[in-house]
């Protein structure tokens, strides 16, 4: 998709750059996200040369070599976490950065964290939410407490923005959704993506990602605290692992029974080589040797109908993620003053969408 060809290439500029820096961790992780968004040579040969020169994650070659230059030396114990204290004594911030760190803090719903009101649009949320984020993120405001701003936020746009979680979220009560109290029942409301990946979605990775928190299921876990949480989870595990096994089974026997007789992608793995159009929308999907013979009138008008609702889906999920692209694009654009984001932006184009709107048209609206 062209969309993520571009994405790709502003992954590798970024790496480039870091590269220059003595970054490799960060070349690596940007290079790495590039491939995934749209393969490339130029990206796989950065890697292998990455790999071929032994550059090791670190500040830069002197921190990450042994005094012989020959390979990684060892950390000494402590010296981690004496270097993390010290990158983040020399980070400076303004008194207005703490007082709003301050004021997200003491906020009582996800509707004042984000500043509107309970009747908020989805534009009103995305408007707000691209102002705190780039106000909040933590490679910019360097404020105490500025990265757990920026999750309070990340969290509430995640579900806000989510339909069904915001309504479950407008039935509960200010006991259960109050942002600052924890308990089992705040779970419900976490975000299902990290405050770091939601950001690169709007703005398409315009800070680094930090080294120095690890993001699950939207909770901040500091470095110093990753041990007991290894041990804590693996007891989890074992206490949870009969469920996990019933829901393994459970699940593979669903499987079993009633596995799709189709494809929308081209799968010789399970046998999904031959390939259809419906007949409503001409959606094309792909079946195995016997289809013809084992679906034929009512049945295959009820397949192609699951073809095309799927397809659709499909084309939803993919409009969405294009429209937040280059929306996240254009603000952006708009924040920096960057006149050649904004034009790139602004011919980007929106394919789902317009496959989308061609669907609505041909079925009446």
């Amino acid at each position: 998709m062209e969309v993520n060809r571009d994405e790709a290439e502003r992954c590798i500029d970024i790496a480039t750059a870091a590269l220059t820096n003595n970054q490799a961790e960060k070349a690596v992780r940007f290079l790495e996200k590039a491939q995934k968004l749209f393969p490339t040579d130029k990206a796989r040969a950065l890697l292998d040369l990455i790999a071929k020169n032994g550059f090791t994650p670190g500040h830069d070659n002197q921190s990450g070599g042994t005094s012989d230059g020959t390979g990684p030396r060892q950390r000494r114990p402590g010296e981690e976490d004496q270097g993390e204290k010290a990158s983040q004594t020399a980070k400076s911030y303004t008194s207005d950065q703490l007082d709003a760190v301050k004021k997200i803090k003491q906020c009582k719903d996800f509707y004042e964290i984000l500043g509107v009101k309970k009747d908020a649009s989805e534009d009103d949320l995305k408007k707000s939410y691209r102002k705190l984020a780039l106000k909040f993120h933590p490679d910019k405001n360097h404020a105490p407490g500025a990265t757990e701003a920026f999750k309070a936020i990340g969290n509430a746009y995640a579900c806000l923005s989510n339909a069904d979680k915001r309504k479950q979220y407008d039935q509960c009560g200010e006991e259960k959704r109050h942002p600052s109290r924890q308990g089992q029942t705040n779970g419900d409301f976490q975000a299902d993506i990290s405050p770091e990946d939601l950001f690169n979605m709007f703005f398409g990775g315009g800070f680094p990602a930090s080294n120095v928190h690890v993001y699950r299921n939207g909770h901040q876990r500091p470095a110093g605290q990753r041990g007991q949480q290894r041990e804590g989870g693996f007891a989890l595990f074992v206490q949870l692992l009969p469920i996990v096994i019933l829901v393994v089974v459970s699940a593979l026997s669903q499987m079993m029974v009633s596995a799709a007789p189709y494809s929308l992608s081209f799968r010789p793995s399970i046998g999904h080589t031959h390939k259809r159009y419906t007949e409503t929308l001409r959606v094309p999907y792909y079946v195995g040797d016997h289809f013809s013979r084992e679906y034929n009138g009512l049945n295959l008008k009820t397949v192609e109908r699951s073809v095309e609702d799927d397809y659709i889906s499909n084309l939803r999920n993919n409009c969405w993620k294009e429209k937040q692209q280059k929306e996240g694009l254009l603000y952006r654009a708009r924040y920096f003053g960057d006149n050649e984001l904004y034009q790139r932006a602004q011919k980007m184009g929106t394919p789902s969408c317009s496959r989308l709107s061609d669907i609505s048209v041909s079925l009446g609206g």
